[in-house]
Protein backbone atom coordinates (compact mmCIF):
# COMPACT_ATOMS: atom_id res chain seq x y z
CA UNK A 1 0.00 0.00 0.00
CA UNK A 2 3.09 2.56 0.90
CA UNK A 3 4.65 1.49 -2.63
CA UNK A 4 3.34 4.43 -4.60
CA UNK A 5 4.05 7.20 -1.31
CA UNK A 6 7.31 5.42 -1.36
CA UNK A 7 7.92 6.06 -5.27
CA UNK A 8 6.46 9.67 -5.07
CA UNK A 9 9.58 10.71 -1.58
CA UNK A 10 11.98 9.20 -3.91
CA UNK A 11 11.35 11.74 -6.84
CA UNK A 12 10.60 14.43 -5.24
CA UNK A 13 13.64 16.98 -4.42
CA UNK A 14 12.77 18.10 -1.34
CA UNK A 15 12.44 15.27 0.55
CA UNK A 16 14.73 12.09 1.44
CA UNK A 17 13.30 8.72 1.81
CA UNK A 18 14.38 6.55 4.98
CA UNK A 19 12.81 3.33 5.00
CA UNK A 20 12.44 1.21 7.50
CA UNK A 21 11.38 -2.75 7.22
CA UNK A 22 9.95 -4.83 9.44
CA UNK A 23 7.33 -7.09 10.57
CA UNK A 24 6.18 -9.95 8.33
CA UNK A 25 8.13 -8.53 5.49
CA UNK A 26 10.73 -10.12 7.57
CA UNK A 27 9.81 -13.41 8.07
CA UNK A 28 10.23 -16.49 5.65
CA UNK A 29 6.69 -17.57 7.08
CA UNK A 30 5.47 -14.78 5.39
CA UNK A 31 7.06 -14.68 2.23
CA UNK A 32 10.28 -12.74 2.91
CA UNK A 33 8.64 -10.11 1.21
CA UNK A 34 11.69 -7.45 1.91
CA UNK A 35 13.07 -9.15 -1.69
CA UNK A 36 10.02 -8.03 -3.20
CA UNK A 37 10.83 -4.52 -1.97
CA UNK A 38 14.64 -5.00 -2.97
CA UNK A 39 12.90 -6.04 -6.49
CA UNK A 40 10.87 -2.96 -6.68
CA UNK A 41 14.44 -0.83 -6.44
CA UNK A 42 14.02 0.32 -2.85
CA UNK A 43 16.97 -0.11 -0.14
CA UNK A 44 16.03 -1.01 3.67
CA UNK A 45 18.32 1.87 5.74
CA UNK A 46 17.20 -0.44 8.62
CA UNK A 47 15.46 -3.47 9.63
CA UNK A 48 13.50 -4.06 12.70
CA UNK A 49 13.33 -7.83 12.99
CA UNK A 50 10.07 -8.90 15.63
CA UNK A 51 11.27 -12.60 15.88
CA UNK A 52 7.76 -13.79 15.92
CA UNK A 53 7.08 -17.13 15.49
CA UNK A 54 4.45 -18.52 17.82
CA UNK A 55 0.66 -16.60 17.46
CA UNK A 56 -0.08 -16.41 21.27
CA UNK A 57 -1.21 -13.25 23.02
CA UNK A 58 2.27 -13.80 24.76
CA UNK A 59 4.46 -14.39 21.54
CA UNK A 60 2.69 -11.05 19.90
CA UNK A 61 3.51 -8.98 23.04
CA UNK A 62 6.87 -10.07 23.27
CA UNK A 63 7.38 -9.35 19.64
CA UNK A 64 6.09 -5.23 19.84
CA UNK A 65 8.62 -5.29 22.70
CA UNK A 66 11.31 -5.93 20.37
CA UNK A 67 9.42 -3.99 17.83
CA UNK A 68 9.34 -1.01 20.26
CA UNK A 69 13.37 -1.57 21.30
CA UNK A 70 14.04 -2.07 17.67
CA UNK A 71 12.48 0.93 16.56
CA UNK A 72 13.82 3.02 19.31
CA UNK A 73 17.53 2.14 18.00
CA UNK A 74 16.69 3.29 14.24
CA UNK A 75 15.33 6.24 14.94
CA UNK A 76 18.31 7.35 17.17
CA UNK A 77 20.56 5.84 14.00
CA UNK A 78 18.42 7.29 11.17
CA UNK A 79 17.54 10.90 12.79
CA UNK A 80 14.30 11.44 10.76
CA UNK A 81 12.93 14.82 10.73
CA UNK A 82 9.05 12.68 10.05
CA UNK A 83 8.15 9.28 10.56
CA UNK A 84 5.19 8.06 8.47
CA UNK A 85 3.50 5.27 9.20
CA UNK A 86 0.57 3.21 7.78
CA UNK A 87 -2.40 1.85 9.46
CA UNK A 88 -3.10 0.04 12.99
CA UNK A 89 -0.30 -3.55 13.09
CA UNK A 90 1.19 -3.93 16.88
CA UNK A 91 4.73 -2.95 15.16
CA UNK A 92 3.29 0.16 13.69
CA UNK A 93 2.14 0.81 16.98
CA UNK A 94 4.97 0.11 18.47
CA UNK A 95 6.82 2.17 15.96
CA UNK A 96 4.56 5.17 16.78
CA UNK A 97 5.72 5.12 20.92
CA UNK A 98 8.94 5.34 19.85
CA UNK A 99 9.05 7.98 17.69
CA UNK A 100 6.94 9.86 19.86
CA UNK A 101 9.09 9.20 22.93
CA UNK A 102 11.69 10.79 20.46
CA UNK A 103 10.01 13.80 20.26
CA UNK A 104 9.70 13.10 16.31
CA UNK A 105 6.49 13.84 14.46
CA UNK A 106 4.70 11.11 13.31
CA UNK A 107 2.18 11.51 10.27
CA UNK A 108 -0.53 8.01 10.08
CA UNK A 109 -2.01 7.29 7.30
CA UNK A 110 -5.84 5.47 7.43
CA UNK A 111 -6.87 6.79 10.88
CA UNK A 112 -10.49 6.95 12.13
CA UNK A 113 -11.50 3.57 10.83
CA UNK A 114 -13.42 0.81 12.53
CA UNK A 115 -12.83 -2.76 12.64
CA UNK A 116 -14.87 -3.54 15.83
CA UNK A 117 -13.90 -7.33 15.44
CA UNK A 118 -10.31 -6.75 15.83
CA UNK A 119 -7.73 -5.41 18.27
CA UNK A 120 -6.67 -3.22 15.29
CA UNK A 121 -9.30 -0.24 16.05
CA UNK A 122 -7.55 0.25 19.56
CA UNK A 123 -4.02 0.61 18.01
CA UNK A 124 -5.18 2.69 15.27
CA UNK A 125 -7.31 5.15 17.47
CA UNK A 126 -4.21 4.67 19.80
CA UNK A 127 -2.11 5.82 16.70
CA UNK A 128 -4.11 8.67 15.98
CA UNK A 129 -3.51 10.28 19.48
CA UNK A 130 0.36 10.19 19.11
CA UNK A 131 0.14 11.15 15.31
CA UNK A 132 0.30 15.34 14.38
CA UNK A 133 -0.85 15.04 10.69
CA UNK A 134 -3.84 12.14 9.56
CA UNK A 135 -4.00 11.25 6.21
CA UNK A 136 -7.67 10.35 6.07
CA UNK A 137 -9.62 8.08 3.49
CA UNK A 138 -12.75 9.65 3.16
CA UNK A 139 -14.75 12.26 4.78
CA UNK A 140 -16.81 10.19 7.08
CA UNK A 141 -12.73 8.97 9.15
CA UNK A 142 -11.99 12.72 8.86
CA UNK A 143 -14.82 13.48 11.36
CA UNK A 144 -14.01 10.38 13.47
CA UNK A 145 -10.25 12.09 13.67
CA UNK A 146 -12.06 15.19 14.64
CA UNK A 147 -14.32 13.29 17.30
CA UNK A 148 -10.62 11.90 19.19
CA UNK A 149 -9.59 15.09 19.75
CA UNK A 150 -7.53 16.40 16.53
CA UNK A 151 -7.46 19.93 15.31
CA UNK A 152 -9.04 19.73 11.82
CA UNK A 153 -6.00 21.61 9.91
CA UNK A 154 -4.22 19.03 10.66
CA UNK A 155 -6.32 16.22 9.14
CA UNK A 156 -6.34 15.97 5.25
CA UNK A 157 -8.97 13.57 3.23
CA UNK A 158 -6.58 11.99 0.62
CA UNK A 159 -8.37 8.29 -0.39
CA UNK A 160 -6.85 5.22 0.23
CA UNK A 161 -2.97 4.80 -0.73
CA UNK A 162 -4.02 1.09 -2.12
CA UNK A 163 -6.33 2.37 -4.45
CA UNK A 164 -3.51 4.15 -6.07
CA UNK A 165 -2.20 1.26 -7.49
CA UNK A 166 -5.40 0.11 -9.23
CA UNK A 167 -4.75 3.77 -11.40
CA UNK A 168 -0.94 3.40 -11.76
CA UNK A 169 -0.04 0.23 -12.44
CA UNK A 170 -1.11 -1.65 -15.82
CA UNK A 171 -2.65 -4.70 -14.63
CA UNK A 172 -1.79 -8.13 -15.73
CA UNK A 173 -4.81 -10.18 -18.34
CA UNK A 174 -6.07 -13.26 -16.76
CA UNK A 175 -3.66 -15.32 -19.63
CA UNK A 176 -0.99 -13.02 -18.23
CA UNK A 177 -1.81 -13.72 -14.73
CA UNK A 178 -2.00 -17.43 -15.30
CA UNK A 179 1.13 -17.62 -16.59
CA UNK A 180 3.05 -15.94 -14.01
CA UNK A 181 1.29 -17.69 -11.13
CA UNK A 182 1.43 -21.16 -12.93
CA UNK A 183 -2.39 -22.15 -12.38
CA UNK A 184 -4.94 -22.31 -14.55
CA UNK A 185 -7.49 -19.49 -14.64
CA UNK A 186 -9.54 -20.08 -18.13
CA UNK A 187 -13.08 -20.48 -15.94
CA UNK A 188 -14.89 -18.29 -13.10
CA UNK A 189 -12.50 -17.93 -10.14
CA UNK A 190 -13.04 -16.51 -6.44
CA UNK A 191 -10.46 -14.19 -4.34
CA UNK A 192 -10.23 -15.38 -0.93
CA UNK A 193 -8.43 -13.91 2.27
CA UNK A 194 -9.39 -14.75 5.55
CA UNK A 195 -7.53 -13.34 8.93
CA UNK A 196 -7.90 -13.99 12.79
CA UNK A 197 -10.87 -12.35 13.96
CA UNK A 198 -8.99 -11.65 17.01
CA UNK A 199 -11.35 -9.56 19.77
CA UNK A 200 -13.69 -12.98 18.78
CA UNK A 201 -11.01 -15.73 18.93
CA UNK A 202 -13.95 -18.33 19.01
CA UNK A 203 -14.96 -16.81 15.63
CA UNK A 204 -11.20 -18.41 13.96
CA UNK A 205 -12.05 -21.57 12.98
CA UNK A 206 -16.17 -20.74 13.22
CA UNK A 207 -16.29 -18.35 10.09
CA UNK A 208 -13.35 -20.16 8.23
CA UNK A 209 -14.94 -23.40 8.52
CA UNK A 210 -18.38 -21.85 7.65
CA UNK A 211 -16.64 -20.01 4.68
CA UNK A 212 -14.53 -23.63 3.32
CA UNK A 213 -17.88 -25.22 3.44
CA UNK A 214 -19.64 -22.67 1.78
CA UNK A 215 -17.06 -22.71 -1.53
CA UNK A 216 -17.67 -25.92 -1.97
CA UNK A 217 -21.24 -25.18 -3.18
CA UNK A 218 -19.34 -23.69 -6.22
CA UNK A 219 -17.32 -26.76 -7.71
CA UNK A 220 -16.96 -24.93 -11.11
CA UNK A 221 -15.28 -21.90 -9.58
CA UNK A 222 -11.20 -22.49 -8.78
CA UNK A 223 -9.75 -20.37 -5.80
CA UNK A 224 -6.86 -18.24 -5.39
CA UNK A 225 -5.96 -18.08 -1.54
CA UNK A 226 -3.50 -16.04 -0.10
CA UNK A 227 -2.02 -16.07 3.13
CA UNK A 228 -2.72 -15.43 6.70
CA UNK A 229 -1.15 -12.40 8.34
CA UNK A 230 0.76 -12.28 12.18
CA UNK A 231 -2.37 -11.49 13.86
CA UNK A 232 -3.16 -13.88 17.32
CA UNK A 233 -4.03 -17.09 15.99
CA UNK A 234 -2.62 -16.99 12.69
CA UNK A 235 -1.18 -20.64 13.28
CA UNK A 236 -4.36 -22.58 13.16
CA UNK A 237 -5.85 -20.10 10.06
CA UNK A 238 -2.65 -21.03 8.06
CA UNK A 239 -2.70 -24.92 8.98
CA UNK A 240 -6.77 -25.53 7.91
CA UNK A 241 -6.16 -23.17 4.51
CA UNK A 242 -3.52 -25.77 4.10
CA UNK A 243 -5.48 -28.53 4.28
CA UNK A 244 -8.36 -27.21 2.63
CA UNK A 245 -5.84 -26.47 -0.34
CA UNK A 246 -4.14 -29.72 -0.57
CA UNK A 247 -7.54 -31.57 -0.11
CA UNK A 248 -8.75 -29.38 -3.59
CA UNK A 249 -5.51 -29.97 -5.47
CA UNK A 250 -5.83 -28.41 -9.18
CA UNK A 251 -9.32 -26.05 -7.84
CA UNK A 252 -7.33 -23.96 -4.95
CA UNK A 253 -4.06 -21.80 -5.77
CA UNK A 254 -3.15 -21.33 -2.54
CA UNK A 255 0.30 -18.69 -2.17
CA UNK A 256 1.58 -16.85 1.17
CA UNK A 257 2.07 -13.42 -0.65
CA UNK A 258 0.79 -13.13 -4.04
CA UNK A 259 2.19 -9.60 -4.64
CA UNK A 260 0.59 -6.31 -5.48
CA UNK A 261 0.86 -6.74 -9.47
CA UNK A 262 -0.36 -9.97 -9.23
CA UNK A 263 -2.98 -9.64 -6.28
CA UNK A 264 -4.99 -6.56 -7.78
CA UNK A 265 -4.88 -8.18 -11.34
CA UNK A 266 -6.55 -11.67 -9.64
CA UNK A 267 -8.76 -9.14 -7.72
CA UNK A 268 -9.56 -7.50 -11.24
CA UNK A 269 -10.55 -10.40 -13.12
CA UNK A 270 -12.45 -12.79 -10.13
CA UNK A 271 -16.10 -12.83 -9.67
CA UNK A 272 -15.74 -11.93 -6.26
CA UNK A 273 -13.79 -11.55 -3.72
CA UNK A 274 -14.58 -13.63 -0.12
CA UNK A 275 -13.15 -13.82 3.04
CA UNK A 276 -12.33 -11.12 6.22
CA UNK A 277 -10.01 -8.76 4.47
CA UNK A 278 -9.93 -5.12 4.51
CA UNK A 279 -9.21 -5.18 0.50
CA UNK A 280 -12.45 -6.51 -0.09
CA UNK A 281 -14.15 -3.04 0.87
CA UNK A 282 -11.14 -0.86 -0.18
CA UNK A 283 -9.50 -2.21 -3.27
CA UNK A 284 -12.21 -4.26 -4.28
CA UNK A 285 -14.83 -1.74 -4.83
CA UNK A 286 -12.26 0.41 -6.53
CA UNK A 287 -12.14 -2.39 -8.91
CA UNK A 288 -16.28 -2.91 -9.38
CA UNK A 289 -15.68 -6.13 -8.13
CA UNK A 290 -18.50 -7.44 -5.68
CA UNK A 291 -17.42 -8.55 -2.19
CA UNK A 292 -19.04 -11.28 0.21
CA UNK A 293 -17.37 -9.87 3.68
CA UNK A 294 -17.54 -12.50 6.33
CA UNK A 295 -17.89 -12.25 10.51
CA UNK A 296 -17.35 -9.50 12.21
CA UNK A 297 -13.50 -8.51 11.67
CA UNK A 298 -13.83 -5.30 9.05
CA UNK A 299 -17.27 -4.31 11.16
CA UNK A 300 -17.34 -0.87 11.08
CA UNK A 301 -15.78 0.49 7.86
CA UNK A 302 -17.63 2.19 5.60
CA UNK A 303 -18.70 0.30 2.78
CA UNK A 304 -20.69 0.43 -0.69
CA UNK A 305 -23.35 -1.50 -2.61
CA UNK A 306 -20.59 -3.95 -4.17
CA UNK A 307 -20.04 -5.40 -0.25
CA UNK A 308 -22.56 -8.35 0.97
CA UNK A 309 -22.04 -8.65 5.07
CA UNK A 310 -22.87 -12.21 6.74
CA UNK A 311 -22.59 -13.80 9.74
CA UNK A 312 -20.56 -16.62 10.58
CA UNK A 313 -23.00 -19.09 8.87
CA UNK A 314 -22.38 -21.47 5.62
CA UNK A 315 -25.78 -20.84 4.23
CA UNK A 316 -25.59 -17.23 4.59
CA UNK A 317 -22.14 -17.10 2.94
CA UNK A 318 -23.53 -19.48 0.07
CA UNK A 319 -26.56 -17.31 -0.51
CA UNK A 320 -24.63 -14.21 -0.56
CA UNK A 321 -22.37 -15.82 -2.88
CA UNK A 322 -24.60 -16.68 -5.53
CA UNK A 323 -26.11 -13.26 -5.14
CA UNK A 324 -22.49 -11.74 -5.54
CA UNK A 325 -22.05 -13.80 -8.99
CA UNK A 326 -24.97 -12.81 -10.44
CA UNK A 327 -25.07 -10.45 -13.28
CA UNK A 328 -27.33 -7.77 -11.58
CA UNK A 329 -25.13 -7.14 -8.78
CA UNK A 330 -21.98 -7.81 -10.81
CA UNK A 331 -23.64 -4.62 -12.83
CA UNK A 332 -24.14 -3.00 -9.99
CA UNK A 333 -20.71 -3.39 -8.79
CA UNK A 334 -18.85 -2.05 -11.33
CA UNK A 335 -21.20 1.47 -11.62
CA UNK A 336 -20.60 1.71 -7.84
CA UNK A 337 -19.82 4.91 -5.81
CA UNK A 338 -16.28 4.61 -5.17
CA UNK A 339 -15.32 5.57 -1.49
CA UNK A 340 -11.86 5.46 -1.09
CA UNK A 341 -10.45 8.26 -3.64
CA UNK A 342 -9.57 8.81 -7.09
CA UNK A 343 -6.16 6.83 -6.63
CA UNK A 344 -4.17 9.93 -6.01
CA UNK A 345 -3.94 9.79 -2.43
CA UNK A 346 0.02 9.35 -2.29
CA UNK A 347 0.77 12.50 -4.75
CA UNK A 348 -1.49 14.66 -1.94
CA UNK A 349 0.43 12.89 1.07
CA UNK A 350 3.98 14.04 -0.17
CA UNK A 351 2.23 17.93 -1.37
CA UNK A 352 1.83 18.07 2.37
CA UNK A 353 4.80 16.48 3.85
CA UNK A 354 7.05 18.39 1.32
CA UNK A 355 5.35 21.89 2.12
CA UNK A 356 4.76 21.12 5.94
CA UNK A 357 6.81 23.44 8.49
CA UNK A 358 7.30 21.19 11.40
CA UNK A 359 8.59 23.64 14.10
CA UNK A 360 6.57 23.53 16.84
CA UNK A 361 4.38 20.68 15.25
CA UNK A 362 4.77 18.63 18.50
CA UNK A 363 2.28 21.01 20.55
CA UNK A 364 -0.98 19.57 19.98
CA UNK A 365 -4.54 20.70 21.70
CA UNK A 366 -6.95 18.60 22.30
CA UNK A 367 -10.25 20.11 19.89
CA UNK A 368 -13.34 19.80 21.80
CA UNK A 369 -16.30 18.87 19.75
CA UNK A 370 -19.18 21.90 19.63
Amino acid sequence: MLYWLLRRVQADAALELQLVVTGMHLSQKYGMTVQQIVADGFSADAMVDLKLDGDTPKDITSAMGRALIGFAGTFEKLQPDIVVVLGDRFEIFAAAQAAMMARIPIAHIHGGELTEGALDDAMRHSITKMAHLHFVASEAYRRRVMQLGEAPDRIWTVGAPGVDAIHKLKLLDRTELAEKLAFDLHGPYFLMTYHPVTLLEDQHDEGLEALCSALDDFPDHRLLVTGVNADPGHDRIRERLDAFAAERSGRVFLRTSLGQLHYLSAMAHADAVVGNSSSGLIEAPALGVPTVNVGARQRGRARGVSIIDVDSDREQIAAAIRRAITAEFRAAAKVARRLSGDGSASDRIVDVLRDMVLDGILMKRFQDCT
